[in-house]
C-alpha cells in the first residue's frame, strides 16, 4: 500500500527539479520576499542580541548599556558585535541552505507560499544555495567595520534593488549569482 504524498513531499520534489517555463512559476512579489525574509530573520536577530550581550560581558565593559553612553565605548563593543554577527550570520546561512535544499523554501517562504527554484530548470545545488546564502550575512557583518560599513550598506541596497528592477523574473543579485528565482507556489 503506497501512502499519498503530503504537501511537504510534493513541495520537496518540486524544489529538486523544476521547469522554469512551467506556467505555475510566477515570480514572487518584492513584498512577499521581504515579509518572508523578516519572518526568517527574527530568531537570528534574537540570537545576535543574546550573543552580543554574552560577548560584551566577556570582552567589554560589565554594563553594556552604560558603556554605550561612555565616550570611546564603541571600541569596547565592536569586537562583541562582530563576533555576534559572524555567528548569527553563519547560523542564518546554514538555516537558509539546509531548508532550501531540503524543502525548496524556508519557514518564512512557507508562510508566504513562495519557494525557491533553479532559474534555468534542473536541480537546486548546495553550492548554488551556499553562494546565495553567503551574499547577505557577510555584508551585514561588515557593517560594523568602520571602513566597510558604507560599502556593505550600498551592496545590500543593490541586492534588494535588483528584485524591483529585474523584470520579469524579479531576481535579486543573490539569485542571479546562484542561478535561482523565488516564485509563488500554486494555490
Amino acid at each position: 500500500m503506497t501512502a499519498m504524498p503530503s504537501e511537504d513531499d510534493s513541495a520537496r520534489s518540486a524544489s529538486v527539479a523544476h521547469d522554469p517555463h512551467d506556467p505555475s512559476a510566477v515570480p514572487a512579489e518584492w513584498w512577499e520576499r521581504m515579509a518572508a525574509r523578516i519572518i526568517d530573520a527574527v530568531p537570528f536577530v534574537v540570537l545576535y542580541y543574546i550573543l552580543f550581550v554574552v560577548f560584551s560581558a566577556l570582552f567589554g565593559p560589565a554594563d553594556v548599556i552604560a558603556a554605550a553612553a561612555v565616550d570611546g565605548a564603541r571600541a569596547h563593543t565592536s569586537l562583541p558585535r562582530l563576533i555576534a554577527w559572524l555567528i548569527s550570520g553563519a547560523a542564518f546561512a546554514v538555516y537558509d541552505v539546509v531548508l532550501h535544499s531540503r524543502y525548496g523554501r524556508t519557514l518564512g517562504k512557507h508562510v508566504l507560499r513562495i519557494r525557491l527554484i533553479p532559474a534555468g530548470g534542473g536541480v537546486l545545488t548546495t553550492a548554488a544555495l551556499a553562494k546565495r546564502a553567503a551574499m547577505l550575512p557577510g555584508p551585514m557583518a561588515a557593517m560594523d567595520i568602520a571602513v566597510l560599513n558604507l560599502l556593505a550598506g550600498v551592496f545590500l541596497f543593490v541586492v534588494g534593488l535588483f528584485i524591483l528592477v529585474d523584470k520579469p523574473s524579479q531576481q535579486g543579485l543573490h539569485d542571479k549569482v546562484a542561478g535561482t528565482m523565488v516564485v509563488r507556489r500554486p494555490r
